[in-house]
């Protein structure tokens, strides 16, 4: 895992974006309950999140996958409506609408979990906005990305995945920084 740690940090500095220690120490390294972290995976930085606004760092692998989802409303409370801006590197988004025959990144080998293959690209100051309810999964490049998300207010227990085995709060590990240090 520090291998991973080493790669997220190096990327978070190729993008400009500077944490402290404890942020680091504190990042979120979700591998969504599948156990393979460097294929579908993501490392989340969260700088706020509260009732109203949500502001995030998404930092991939080179070619990790964050799988389908959608952020759906629930008891009258309307689901969250998210922003990508693309800060390092290039990541392709999937939403509906028609089906991107020649994406730059290879489609998943577990197609069946996955319904939306419309496919935006996002180069560093590149940004979508997705409305609420919209599903999505995106993937970085070769080079890895580091994307911002500012959202509506972020609950990631009322995420509805494509994949009904996918557990959101499964973590590989809270970051360790003590090589840092």
């Amino acid at each position: 895992m520090i291998d991973n740690l080493n790669l997220v940090t190096e990327l978070l500095d190729r993008s400009g974006i500077f944490l402290k220690l404890d942020e680091i120490a504190n990042l979120e390294m979700t591998d969504f309950g599948l156990n393979d972290f460097e294929r579908i995976g993501l490392t989340i930085h969260t700088y706020v999140n509260t009732n109203r606004c949500c502001a995030k760092e998404l930092i991939m692998l080179p070619n990790q996958l964050c799988p389908e989802h959608k952020h759906p409303s629930i008891g009258g409370i309307e689901g969250k409506e998210e922003t990508f801006r693309c800060r390092f590197g290039k990541i392709s988004i999937f939403i509906d609408g028609e089906r991107t025959t020649n994406p730059s990144v290879d489609f998943p080998k577990e197609e069946k979990n996955f319904t939306v293959f419309n496919e935006i690209v996002l180069n560093p100051g590149d940004q979508l906005t997705l409305a609420p309810n919209s599903k999505h999964w995106f993937k970085a490049h070769n080079d890895g990305a580091v994307i911002s998300e500012f959202s509506t207010n972020s609950n990631d227990d009322t995420d509805v995945f494509t994949d009904t085995s996918i557990n959101r709060a499964s973590m590989v590990q809270k970051a360790s920084v003590n090589k840092y240090v």
